[in-house]
């Protein structure tokens, strides 16, 4: 079968795929966390597959919110109100609530934090969604990972700007040429063989980045836009992984490597049906934003210096999932309820002056069918 017969909005694992991945994070980040490197032969893969992920899963569902929906108004706003709610929050929380926490912890006033600008100003500094200021003066002193509060935080401004990219093509009436995907994909994965590549510890920069981005999230793009013709098989699956490891011992994985992660994640979600599997409850941008928080906040107890990765990631995710319902239940779910809200009004018939209803496009309709979320989805 084709990937398009396969992949059904309302039945699929992608909402569980998200939390593997961002859990995939929080298991990397559990390295530096503690004053470690994993074996040079699964860094690059294990710094990088993760996120990629999340962004090829984010090329899928983007493509397929636009082109269902292609109402700039309503595609804005469903893309603000999935991601900066929870942003917003994090930046708060983190800010003035963690951070203090920290300071206590260590020995430090809590009150001379509060009273000074340090906090407001890591608020206001990364409110534009850059990551400007990863640090809070005063804080976090002789963690193994560093000063920095959230090293998951740089990727969403990247995120925003391929759902700009998206929005634009779209209202150029490009977004149903099935070149475009293909396109960007191939001048992205050229600029990769130029540039150096994106390595861990190093110091990234912004071409760096961006082509990181625009091969993934086009690779997911792609597979949307030729979800008739591409086959949906768990043996393709396979053989996509394996040439995923492979990949991971070129200097950039993603050159080869891309597409078929893309092909791996989106269709597994595709082709994996259990009820069980499908997450009502989304915790997997909770995790991803609050998860190195936590881990800061566990390196400061003196855990990170006694724990081994893998049970300091154990600790972790338990700090961190209660952190992730709390957002998913008190400020995600409640923005995508909002979402719907407004949907329905600005879809609602306009009444005529001869009090006649008026008619509701097909696309506004296509709108209110539920679609899986993912970080910034809709």
């Amino acid at each position: 079968m084709k990937l398009g017969q396969v992949f059904d909005p309302r039945r699929n694992a992608l909402n569980a795929l998200r939390l593997v991945l961002a859990a995939e994070v929080m298991l990397f980040h559990s390295w530096p966390c503690t004053g470690h490197m994993p074996p040079e032969a699964t860094l690059q893969l294990f710094f990088s597959v993760g996120v990629d992920g999340f962004f090829a899963i984010s090329g899928f569902l983007i493509t397929r919110s636009w082109l269902t929906d292609p109402r700039l108004r309503d595609y804005l706003t469903a893309r603000a109100l999935r991601i900066l709610p929870g942003f917003y929050v994090c930046l708060v929380v983190t800010a003035f609530v963690f951070a203090p926490l920290s300071m206590v912890i260590q020995g430090g006033s809590a009150a001379k934090l509060l009273g000074s600008t340090a906090p407001l100003q890591y608020v206001l500094k990364n409110s534009a969604i850059a990551y400007l200021q990863p640090t809070i003066d005063g804080t976090l002193h002789g963690v193994p990972g560093g000063p920095a509060w959230n090293g998951s935080m740089w990727s969403l401004i990247w995120e925003l700007l391929c759902y700009v990219f998206v929005a634009a093509i779209g209202v150029a009436g490009l977004a149903n040429r099935r070149w475009i995907s293909p396109a960007v994909l191939v001048v992205a994965t050229l600029a990769a063989l130029v540039i150096p590549p994106l390595t861990f510890p190093g110091v990234w920069t912004i071409p760096q980045l961006a082509v990181r981005s625009a091969i993934m999230f086009s690779a997911g793009a792609l597979l949307y836009q030729w979800r008739d013709v591409i086959p949906a098989r768990w043996s393709l699956v396979a053989v996509c992984v394996v040439i995923v490891i492979a990949a991971g011992f070129l200097p950039d994985y993603r050159v080869v490597g891309a597409l078929p992660l893309a092909y791996a994640v989106v269709v597994t979600g595709s082709l994996l049906k259990s009820e069980r599997l499908r997450l009502r409850t989304d915790l997997s941008y909770g995790v991803y934003i609050y998860a190195f928080p936590a881990q800061q906040l566990l390196a400061v107890t003196g855990l990170a210096t006694r724990l081994h990765p893998v049970l300091f990631f154990l600790a972790a995710a338990a700090a961190t999932l209660p952190l992730a319902a709390a957002s998913w239940f008190l400020i995600e779910k409640p923005s995508m309820s909002l979402k719907r809200r407004l949907r329905m009004k600005w879809s609602a018939p306009v009444t005529s002056s001869s009090d006649e209803p008026g008619p509701v496009s097909s696309a506004d309709a296509l709108a209110d069918q539920p679609a899986p979320e993912a970080p910034g989805a809709a």
